[in-house]
């Protein structure tokens, strides 16, 4: 129930508590840092258990299996976010290496600029300033507090503007960013189009063909409920040619098992090109097993969960005379992140007063920040709001 209305649900795809059977959570914990690291799902854990049992019995027998197994992530990789093909997605170790191959890749030009905003997190900042040794310009949108926040990003581009990137959903703040509203902007200036989004996808839908984006970058740990060490690295098949290969081994040409024809070796067509060497077999497996139980769920059902879940934070938390908001309440504007500090209190003491609670949390951008997917009950936000009313310090 919230504010007095009962919801229904019609069928156990939008049931939470049939939700709830996806993981196997220790039922003394409060998890909401979905934003950090995220538990894992029963069947991936299974899945993970399974590739290690054959592995210890015998060894690489079934490896033509596990490369299904990497083209069947690609595949479904590419279904959640609406690439045209599996064929412009790799699999890379994280989101920072995929901004590094984006950041090395493109052919800079005296006079180019770089634009972001004030609120991203450190690898989507590090990366470009590294480029200023080139004698390209970083210019940097200050957002916070804006009512439009895309304006003030656009206000910074002009006809030299080689590359925006932007973040999805600012990591501290939750701001949710109009990235089809960017997305134009950017074929206006003849710009790159690069969105960080590893705070919505796996929470919310996303849509690469709707926002033309040219390269998305989003470690699997986060929403997508997988395993740290591999990311997934969009890069749109007419904008492939923009980068310059950096890294190179036997898994990025086109023949690839062709291992005697390597003196007349060729990029990969795709964007395999992007991975240099072995892939993450373990990984690979476990994230897998994630995404499939993001398709199965539905993502429509699964953005609409999250979204109430913020929403429950923030009606509640709004009912508190003694705490601030720090994140959006419009829902237009949040996706899986509510942050909000206690007035006249340690927000560290706090803090670390609900972790011993058993709350898994963050402190993040001034305040704590949490981030419930889209099994988290309404219960357990309540449970949480007794520890923080009851803290003084």
């Amino acid at each position: 129930m919230v504010n007095g209305v009962i919801f229904l649900c019609v069928s156990n795809r939008y049931n939470k508590n049939y939700m709830r059977n996806d993981f196997n959570l220790d039922s003394s914990l409060i998890y909401l840092n979905h934003a950090a690291v995220a538990p894992w799902p029963v069947r991936t854990v299974n899945a993970v258990k399974q590739f290690a049992n054959e592995n210890g019995a015998v060894g690489s027998s079934h490896y033509l299996e596990w490369l299904k197994i990497e083209q069947q992530l690609k595949e479904n990789l590419a279904t959640l976010i609406n690439a045209q093909s599996a064929d412009e997605i790799a699999l890379l170790k994280n989101t920072s290496e995929g901004l590094s191959i984006i950041a090395r890749g493109i052919q800079w030009q005296p006079g180019d600029n770089i634009v972001i905003c004030n609120e991203e997190f450190p690898s989507n900042f590090i990366v470009w300033d590294a480029l200023r040794a080139q004698g390209v310009e970083l210019r940097i949108a200050n957002i916070t507090g804006s009512e439009y926040p895309e304006k003030a990003i656009i206000e910074q581009m002009d006809a030299s503007t080689r590359l925006l990137s932007i973040s999805a959903v600012q990591y501290a703040s939750g701001l949710r960013m109009n990235l089809e509203l960017l997305g134009k902007a950017c074929k206006s200036y003849h710009a790159l189009y690069c969105v960080d989004a590893i705070q919505q996808i796996g929470a919310l839908q996303f849509d690469v063909q709707a926002m033309d984006a040219d390269f998305v970058i989003a470690d699997g740990h986060k929403w997508m409920l997988g395993p740290e060490g591999l990311a997934l690295f969009y890069c749109k098949a007419s904008s492939m040619d923009e980068l310059q290969l950096q890294q190179f081994g036997w898994h990025m040409v086109e023949d690839l098992y062709n291992f005697d024809n390597m003196h007349h070796w060729q990029p990969a067509s795709s964007a395999r090109r992007f991975e240099c060497g072995s892939p993450n077999t373990v990984a690979i497996h476990a994230l897998n097993a994630s995404i499939g139980l993001l398709l199965e769920r539905g993502m429509d059902s699964i953005e609409s969960a999250v979204l109430d879940n913020v929403k429950a934070l923030i009606t509640l938390f709004s009912d508190l005379a003694d705490i601030a908001i720090l994140s959006p309440i419009d829902r237009n504007r949040y996706a899986g992140i509510f942050n909000f500090r206690k007035n006249n209190t340690n927000q560290e003491l706090l803090y670390q007063n609900v972790v011993k609670k058993g709350v898994v949390c963050a402190l993040r951008g001034g305040g704590i920040r949490l981030s419930p997917h889209y099994y988290n009950q309404q219960s357990e936000f309540e449970k949480l709001i007794e520890y923080v009313t009851d803290f003084s310090a």
